[in-house]
């Protein structure tokens, strides 16, 4: 038993953490804190969640590679998930709860709403990733399973994109937009080998994170 929590403590915890959000939307819909606008209010914390759940996924295998935190490599997996659970639970509360699954009031709504299209396209883009996000998907694609799973950067730039257009504000969505630019930097393989080389010189003892195809 205890050898099973040593491999799986860093899973185990960050799928606990990823469930907070919603115990709080149960907690606060049982308190009946949920009065103004149910829908609105609930979609706007699950759409947050979705693209936080998307951002940190993205920012495992920099984590990994730039830092050298070799146990965060099961989060990753976990993250993604979460974030596509948490965008089909906004998907459904939108459709189901303010529409009835009605495609006659859906379907303008999609035509004429370009906020709706930005989200639903985000969606279709996540649904295979989180299909083929198991190991026997990998060892099936091989090299394929890594080209397909850089799909999650325009599935965060389209998350981004919706939040947008639903805000009048922009300044916190530009925000996660500043936060997804600097992740896809990281990812540039001269930036990423220049931060490697600076971290070696300052903690020498750490070892590199071998080259996985991550997102």
């Amino acid at each position: 038993m205890r050898s099973w929590l040593r491999k799986r403590w860093v899973a185990l915890t960050v799928s606990l953490a990823t469930l907070a959000p919603l115990a709080c939307i149960a907690w606060r819909y049982a308190q009946g804190s949920f009065v103004v606008d149910p829908v609105r209010q609930i979609t706007t914390i699950t759409g947050k969640t979705e693209l936080i759940m998307l951002l940190l996924t993205l920012a495992v295998t920099p984590a990994r590679r730039i830092l050298g935190l070799r146990t965060l490599a099961p989060a990753r997996r976990v993250l993604g998930l979460a974030a596509f659970g948490y965008a089909a639970l906004h998907l459904l509360i939108y459709a189901g709860w303010d529409y009835g699954f009605n495609l006659a009031l859906l379907g303008p709504a999609l035509v004429s709403q370009r906020f709706i299209v930005a989200g639903l396209a985000a969606f279709v883009l996540m649904l295979p990733l989180a299909i083929t996000s198991t190991a026997g998907w990998m060892r099936r694609l091989g090299r394929r399973w890594s080209r397909l799973h850089w799909l999650v950067y325009p599935a965060a730039v389209l998350v981004i994109g919706h939040f947008l257009w639903l805000r009048k504000d922009p300044r916190e969505p530009l925000r996660y937009g500043g936060a997804l630019a600097l992740l896809f930097v990281l990812r540039i393989p001269a930036v990423e080998r220049t931060l490697i080389r600076a971290r070696q010189r300052l903690a020498p003892g750490r070892g590199d994170e071998g080259r996985d195809g991550g997102r």
